[in-house]
């Protein structure tokens, strides 16, 4: 398949599946809860533990699908997803939970990495924001659809069943992945050095915080909004449903966000203000009973500075240097979202309640409009030197 639109519903299918596989403990935690004995903070961790190995494994993960190239990386990345899903689906013993979760963890950060840097190929210069918001839109999507289908699976299975359930899609991503193709000239496109400048490290970097803290704020609506609505009395299954709400109006905004950025050219303003009003609405949320429509305005807001920050990198990495700086991206990203969830889960324990995790997540995203100035700035000075 060569047409690029193509290209993007195939990677769109595939990450999805990182999507589904990340919140499933988080859609059935009270059960996990209920046949383990784990605590709050314990499911808090074992919600972190999937992006543990990204701290590690995302900078050589872009050398890996560099040398290997990328069908073997997401084939393998794959494998991994699937085989840590029937661990976790197989044992009752804990540690083997989070066994299963660190494998799984491993290879979405393979998947992830590998999938951003295709997609970069195919959309570099050309309706980038537009691609990049439609590409990470596959992570509300996933979401939104795992919020639906896993608690009803768990709920008349057992857990063993939801990550069995999971298990089975990442296999499906197997057999998509073998119709992905290159765009024309990749090859020699990425045979540079491979080397990043200073200020395009740091700008790299920068961009790569600034996802790692938007994502820990919205991931804490779906990570602990479920156990929030629960501690108001919600059903298991009903406090799913509402929080997709959340997902599904992302599954517009995402994109949406990202074609008024690429049709306005005015990225920046739109990424700080939605981020401002999101910030407000998620130290609302706790306080409010209006809880349906906080999660409408979240969903229908939230998503648009998603391709407006994902395609920060882009503007800074060439064909050469994409892999290794999307592994640096993914490190920042990671380690934000290893630690996000696990220090939610215990302020939420000292303080009784997971109302608290949704302060922190408001805290985050408030931080990124600071980080997206910064950006701007590293990037205008290593425009007047490349021009001097």
């Amino acid at each position: 398949m060569r047409n690029r639109w193509g290209i993007l519903a195939i990677l769109f299918i595939v990450r999805l599946t990182i999507a589904f596989q990340f919140q499933s403990v988080a859609a059935v935690a009270p059960l996990l809860q209920q046949t383990f004995g784990a605590g709050i903070a314990d499911i808090g961790i074992l919600i972190g533990l999937y992006f543990t190995p990204g701290v590690v494994l995302a900078l050589p993960g872009g050398a890996i699908g560099r040398t290997l190239g990328d069908k073997p990386t997401t084939i393998a990345a794959l494998l991994l997803m699937t085989a840590g899903s029937l661990v976790m689906a197989v044992t009752d013993v804990w540690n083997w939970q989070m066994a299963g979760r660190l494998a799984s963890g491993a290879g979405g950060v393979l998947l992830t990495v590998q999938l951003t840097k295709m997609a970069a190929d195919w959309f570099a210069g050309k309706e980038i924001a537009t691609a990049m918001a439609i590409f990470v839109n596959s992570w509300p999507a996933g979401v939104a659809i795992s919020l639906l289908v896993l608690p009803a699976i768990g709920t008349a299975h057992g857990a063993g069943a939801v990550f069995l359930s999971v298990g089975a899609l990442t296999a499906i991503g197997i057999l998509l992945i073998t119709f992905y193709q290159p765009p024309p000239g990749a090859g020699a496109g990425a045979a540079g050095s491979g080397r990043l400048d200073p200020l395009a490290l740091l700008a790299v970097i920068v961009a790569g915080l600034i996802w790692g803290l938007y994502n820990v704020g919205f991931a804490m609506i779906f990570s602990f909004g479920p156990t929030l609505l629960a501690e108001r009395g919600w059903s298991i299954a009903a406090a799913g449903s509402a929080i997709s709400v959340v997902m599904w109006l992302s599954v517009i905004s995402v994109p949406a966000g990202g074609y008024l950025a690429d049709r306005f050219k005015r990225p920046f303003i739109l990424a700080i203000g939605a981020s401002l009003i999101v910030a407000g609405l998620l130290a609302w949320l706790p306080r409010s009973d209006a809880v349906i429509t906080i999660l409408i305005l979240i969903g229908l807001i939230g998503g648009h500075p998603a391709g407006p920050i994902m395609s920060l990198a882009a503007r800074v990495l060439a064909p050469d240097t994409r892999a290794i700086g999307m592994g640096v991206f993914y490190t920042l990203f990671y380690a934000a979202m290893m630690l996000g969830p696990a220090v939610a889960g215990r302020l939420a324990k000292s303080a009784g309640t997971a109302a608290v995790a949704l302060d922190l997540g408001a805290l985050t995203v408030l931080a990124c409009p600071p980080l997206m100035w910064l950006f701007e700035c590293i990037v205008s000075v290593r425009c007047r030197r490349a021009q001097s």
